[in-house]
């Protein structure tokens, strides 16, 4: 399945990190051809004080607004691209799920934090809403110092190393999907990985049989199935592994990202086969907390 971005929406707090994102979203604009609408939102906390709430002015707000503007033309700056600037007020997370909807967004960037006094803005909590709430896949950039030496693991523009995580759900499927797609576009090599987190499996072991036997044989029975997920035709045009892992499912996929210079980790945002602990929310949440490259939180169509 081809997968061909048309409306990008970019969110930014206007930090100098969150702006990354920003020039991210830029360059897959560009990639594919996108409109892209780039967005910021102004979430004013509301004080009261002995009974009275304190309202910001109407020029204030409108101050506030012309600042940003003109902060995400710069931004933008001479690139040749379809684009539109967005500024509103209200709540982050809820106000972007809206905004994405009325844009009809095929694809939504933020990053993990950023600037602001408001501790939260742009912080887990916007994020991991996004990740439940919105719409469409959402692509995350993670902070560079995650990574080893406080830079970021890639240069420039484009992904080579492209990690799917597979849980075997409907899920972890359209995850796949998306990444072999990703991975003919950039001309990228592609890991099927599917982690086996072993206390899981001691329930269903039989009497006679050796925990080592069984995940063994748990582990030779999930590349089979990785195999299987692999688009017929797919290895003439990109190089393609396949792994079987064991251990937490966010640990192992933090570990396989870090040994192989992963630089997108793309993941079904929910996750339930017959081990439901694999690669749900709170997983995919890690993973994002953890890891040093962009994730992409593929959401059911």
């Amino acid at each position: 399945m081809k997968i061909h971005f048309k409306r990008i929406l970019c969110a930014t707090d206007l930090s100098d990190f969150s702006n990354l994102a920003v020039a991210q979203a830029i360059e897959m604009a560009k990639e594919f051809g996108a409109r892209l609408y780039i967005c910021h939102v102004i979430d004013l906390p509301m004080v009261s004080m002995h009974g009275a709430a304190f309202v910001y002015p109407d020029n204030q707000i409108e101050e506030m607004k012309t600042g940003a503007m003109e902060q995400i033309k710069r931004l933008v700056g001479d690139n040749d691209l379809s684009w539109e600037a967005i500024v509103e007020t209200g709540p982050v997370s809820t106000t972007l799920c809206r905004l994405g909807a009325d844009r009809h967004a095929d694809l939504a960037i933020v990053s993990t934090h950023g600037r602001t006094g408001i501790r939260r803005l742009f912080l887990g909590s916007v994020t991991e809403r996004l990740l439940r709430t919105v719409a469409c896949p959402l692509l995350v950039v993670t902070p560079p110092e995650k990574a080893s030496g406080g830079e970021h693991p890639f240069k420039g523009f484009g992904f080579k190393q492209i990690l799917v995580g597979c849980d075997f759900s409907d899920d972890s499927q359209n995850a796949v999907d998306y990444g072999f797609s990703l991975a003919q576009e950039f001309e990228a090599a592609i890991h099927l990985v599917h982690v086996v987190e072993p206390f899981v499996y001691r329930d269903t072991m039989l009497p006679d049989s050796t925990e080592i036997d069984t995940l063994d044989a748990v582990s030779a029975g999930s590349q089979k199935r990785l195999e299987a997920l692999v688009p017929e035709g797919a290895r003439n045009w990109c190089e393609v592994h396949i792994a079987s892992e064991s251990g937490k499912p966010f640990m192992a996929l933090k570990a396989y990202a870090d040994t192989h210079q992963i630089d997108l980790i793309v993941l079904g945002v929910r996750g339930h086969s017959l081990v439901e602990t694999m690669l749900l929310g709170s997983t995919t949440d890690r993973v994002i907390r953890g890891v040093a490259c962009p994730v992409l939180s593929v959401c059911p169509p």
